[in-house]
């Protein structure tokens, strides 16, 4: 039975009822992780994309490390394999909307594109034209998130 747990969504959560299975109680908790997705009581997906941000950036990371100069398309291959693989992993489950979340999601992207040499010195919206890339908040509203072809 320790794999198995109960969770409650909603506003008004009763953590009151006990569930059991052959009289075993179910363990029940306010955050289960499920096919890589962390949901939370009231599915505000904070704790998840908190984690994809933080994985997001050790991503960067490695690849600021072991690439000295990028190019624009360099980057491109990396940045798509490396980071938007884990920023855009089923996200039309957890797609924030909260504004403080959206903002931090881009922060990633806006990170991320300084790491070219050649766009570095531009303002994000320059570096997202030169690098014809859409903004992740764009992209997480049209859903279509494999359209880069990868």
């Amino acid at each position: 039975m320790g794999k198995c747990k109960s969770a409650v969504y909603g506003r008004r959560i009763d953590f009151s009822n006990t569930y059991k299975i052959s009289d075993n109680v179910i363990e029940q908790v306010e955050q289960i992780k499920d096919l890589g997705v962390m949901f939370d009581s009231k599915l505000i997906f904070e704790e998840h994309i908190h984690v994809k941000i933080n994985k997001t950036y050790q991503m960067l990371g490695v690849i600021k490390r072991n690439f000295i100069y990028l190019t624009p398309d360099s980057f491109m291959v990396l940045y798509k394999a490396l980071v938007c693989s884990h920023i855009e992993y089923v996200v039309s489950v957890w797609n924030p909307h909260h504004q403080i979340l959206i903002e931090k999601l881009e922060q990633v992207q806006k990170r991320a594109t300084k790491l070219v040499i050649a766009v570095k010195h531009l303002k994000y919206d320059e570096r997202l034209k030169q690098l014809n890339l859409p903004t992740l908040k764009y992209r997480r509203i049209r859903g279509d998130i494999n359209d880069w072809g990868i």
